[in-house]
């Protein structure tokens, strides 16, 4: 069965992509075993803004120090590994990933302002990353901020990275946008060479006896794919870029899901961590099984099937659905 897809203008065995996430992606063994499991790109935690601000201050306190105490006070500069804590490290984890296996490597940046995202960017650029991903994780909150704004915000840095850089980029995506068809649109026409649909801010939860604000972190479940599910079947056939679908993608018949809906790439995470990376195998197993038994000869032919742009009822996607949707509901007590 050829699964075979496009993703960022890179040819993928498979639609099966590991999204970003330490637990995963930290350790080199687990890139390893990722791959042989069956992984046909693997994105790599991210390298937060917060990180490379940190060892900038840092670097500033170290050269100021004593510098104005007397001529021989060069001895205070910093050894040239101060310059590389964390940041380095991660430099340094792309280079070895891409050493250990063949399938490409995307990095990953997390941040909401320009700050050192563009060297960064070259930087990983130079370690060997076949790709990167920028995470704008941004939850803005200021009372007297525009939406205008918090867009430009956005397409500012891509717009910086991409002139930086001549690897693929891909940009993921908060679905809290006024019109997020016009906001995908603005990012491709930017550089954008992919559009991921979504990140999942954070939630968090308050502890009603403790009185305190408590940071679980909580797996996205199978009710979380709709909102990917629903976006990538109106963007397929209208924003020139590669689509990834992540959140809720459990199993093979999510992966079937999306791909008809027009994604290129699944990115798996949630599911791998509650069942471990052997998961991922099975579901490219069943995923084999599904195609075989439904007589197609490739991934390419059920891509897009089901979106807006080849549905026979474009409203499917939009509001007379929702009232439809409504109206069907019958509570248990009726």
């Amino acid at each position: 069965m050829d699964l075979t897809t496009r993703y960022l203008g890179l040819t993928l065995k498979s639609p099966l992509v590991v999204g970003a996430a330490a637990p995963l992606t930290e350790d080199l063994g687990n890139i390893r075993h990722l791959e042989d499991a069956g992984a046909a790109a693997i994105v790599l935690h991210s390298l937060f803004e917060e990180q490379i601000r940190r060892e900038r201050l840092e670097i500033a306190h170290h050269l100021d120090f004593g510098t104005d105490s007397y001529a021989e006070a060069l001895s205070y500069f910093p050894e040239p590994d101060i310059f590389h804590m964390g940041t380095q490290t991660y430099l340094e984890h792309i280079q070895k990933a891409k050493a250990m296996v063949a399938v490409p490597i995307i990095a990953s940046l997390n941040g909401s302002t320009l700050g050192g995202w563009v060297d960064y960017a070259r930087q990983i650029q130079a370690a060997g990353a076949d790709a990167l991903e920028l995470n704008i994780y941004w939850i803005p909150t200021d009372l007297d901020l525009a939406g205008a704004a918090v867009e430009q915000q956005y397409l500012d840095i891509l717009k910086a990275v991409v002139a930086a850089v001549t690897i693929p980029v891909a940009v993921k995506l908060s679905p809290y946008f006024s019109n997020l068809a016009h906001m995908a649109k603005q990012l491709c026409a930017q550089g954008a060479e992919g559009l991921v649909l979504f990140n999942r801010f954070y939630e968090p939860d308050i502890d009603i006896e403790r009185l305190e604000v408590r940071s679980d972190l909580v797996l996205s479940g199978p009710s979380d794919l709709r909102l990917p599910l629903n976006w990538i079947a109106i963007l397929y056939g209208r924003v020139d870029a590669s689509l990834a679908a992540t959140t809720g993608i459990n199993t093979a018949e999510d992966v079937i899901k999306m791909v008809m809906a027009g994604a290129d790439v699944t990115l798996l995470v949630a599911t791998l961590l509650r069942r471990g990376i052997g998961h991922l195998k099975g579901i490219e197993e069943d995923l084999i099984r599904w195609l075989e038994a439904h007589e197609y000869e490739s991934l390419a032919q059920l891509r897009g099937s089901m979106s807006q742009y080849h549905c026979p009822n474009p409203s499917e996607f939009e509001r007379v659905q929702y009232m439809k949707a409504i109206q069907s509901y019958h509570p248990l007590w009726q």
